[in-house]
């Protein structure tokens, strides 16, 4: 990244949503804004208040943190996000308002997660720009603003579960069939207030001042343009990807947490494997296998041969199933229990040819970067959309199976795991390709060129007080 400093010593707040696969990416920018001289405050609640820690002390001086309490609710599962957004916003909106109105050098801006698109209305009464910073891709925002506009509807949601539903407004016209459809975004909770109320929430991030995503322009270039026409001007940022780059003082091995194989016994058995040989394998922080799914992969995986890692949640029933497996693979594979690893450490060694993953945005652009080939098995969310950018439109995945809809044969999946070590398949030469793109678009390019522009306007904006 370009470490040109701001002139202008600009003090901005950044406020992630309160999970870790938000709040990293948006620390990540936050490291990049203070090596460019700004200021930052980041909001944040108890329980997240670790994940900050190599960052104050890489920037002591220049960044600070404001710890805001947690809302204290137990939602029911079907409504989790609905209902945590709007506790949010009624805890933390009267907290924040007091806290700018007597900070003696209050923030500039305010960028804040897409979904706490509610600080926009903060931002107006406090006469701040607001940006809303996107830990997903611009493919993704584009199907989420069209579902936000237009809601999807089935008339037998419960029977017809593959009712295909079209966004004919989104370049390229994906369709979703109906289980696919985040609930958040389904006409199903059309009049409940916190359904209305989170729907207006993402709405007012594409009237807020900017959007700032950790993405690079090559990547989803049409998905840009078309986010530029939606929101009618050019303040849409691509800085990413945000992640570290080698020798970073931000460390890799304890980012984001602890995993319960330590790094140095990963990387030593790394070191033992021979190059592009080993797949790795990993659903993110928060994905439970189901134990059809688990068996499935544990067979998949022991029948192929492949060296592998494989990092994953599982019920609790189901322990033990991992533990006869670990007894059947030996020295042949690493089992990491828990859903946590140093994944950029892992996908940055040089035996790991490929990489088997649920598509979660954090995973697709570490994976990207990394120039492994992917193999694509989407849970929920954003990740239906970012499969289907990986193997359709980039050419640098292969699908494997789809949430607990299409889960795919053992045998077929044994199958997938080998190929996907091939190194002259074209998905293999097609993500060495992008992983040269996104490297060039962090190393004086779209992405640094972005990051100065974004900067420069806030400097501006500074300007003019």
């Amino acid at each position: 990244m370009s470490t040109t400093k701001s002139k202008t010593k600009l003090h901005i707040v950044a406020y992630p949503y309160p999970t870790a696969g938000h709040i990293i990416p948006l620390l990540d920018l936050t490291h990049l804004l203070l090596t460019h001289g700004l200021n930052v405050t980041v909001l944040v609640t108890p329980n997240n208040v670790h994940l900050l820690e190599p960052y104050l002390s890489t920037h002591p001086s220049s960044l600070k943190h404001l710890v805001l309490p947690a809302p204290d609710i137990t939602p029911p599962p079907h409504k989790r996000l609905l209902v945590n957004v709007r506790a949010l916003r009624d805890l933390h909106y009267p907290i924040l308002l007091q806290w700018f109105q007597s900070h003696p050098s209050p923030p500039v801006a305010i960028i804040s997660d897409f979904f706490l698109g509610w600080t926009h209305h903060l931002a107006c009464e406090l006469k701040l720009p607001r940006l809303c910073f996107s830990p997903s891709g611009a493919f993704a925002m584009s199907v989420a603003f069209s579902m936000c506009c237009d809601p999807p509807k089935n008339n037998d949601p419960d029977e017809d579960i593959n009712f295909l539903i079209s966004l004919p407004k989104v370049p390229n016209s994906p369709t979703y069939p109906w289980w696919q459809i985040p609930p958040q975004y389904r006409n199903e909770f059309e009049a409940d207030p916190d359904w209305e109320f989170y729907r207006n929430s993402m709405l007012a991030n594409f009237v807020s001042w900017g959007i700032v995503f950790n993405s690079f322009a090559n990547l989803e270039s049409v998905y840009f343009d078309h986010l530029k026409r939606e929101v009618g001007h050019n303040r849409v940022w691509a800085v990413g990807p945000v992640l570290p780059l080698e020798g970073d003082l931000i460390g890799l091995a304890t980012r984001g947490g602890a995993s319960s194989v330590p790094c140095h016994e990963l990387m030593t058995w790394l070191d033992a494997q021979l190059d592009h040989s080993v797949v790795y394998v990993c659903f993110g922080s928060r994905v439970v296998l189901t134990s059809k799914q688990l068996n499935v992969l544990v067979t998949a995986l022991e029948c192929s041969g492949v060296h592998f890692i494989l990092c994953a949640r599982v019920p609790d029933d189901q322990g033990s199933t991992l533990n006869r497996f670990k007894d059947c693979v030996g020295d042949r594979g690493l089992v990491i229990k828990g859903g946590w690893a140093p994944q950029v450490a892992i996908l940055r060694h040089r035996v790991v040819g490929s990489f088997l993953t649920h598509c979660g945005w954090n995973s697709v652009l570490e994976g990207l970067i990394s120039g492994v080939v992917m193999l694509t098995w989407p849970m929920g969310a954003d990740q239906f959309t970012n499969a289907l950018l990986l193997v359709d439109q980039l050419g640098v995945a292969i699908r494997a199976g789809e949430g607990t809809e299409n889960i795919p044969n053992s045998n077929e999946l044994a199958r997938l795991l080998v190929v996907s070590l091939d190194k002259i398949k074209p998905q293999n030469v097609r993500a060495k390709e992008l992983s040269d793109v996104a490297l060039s678009a962090v190393k004086g390019g779209s992405s640094d060129k972005d990051l100065d522009e974004l900067i420069k306007q806030l400097a501006d904006i500074k300007k003019l007080e």
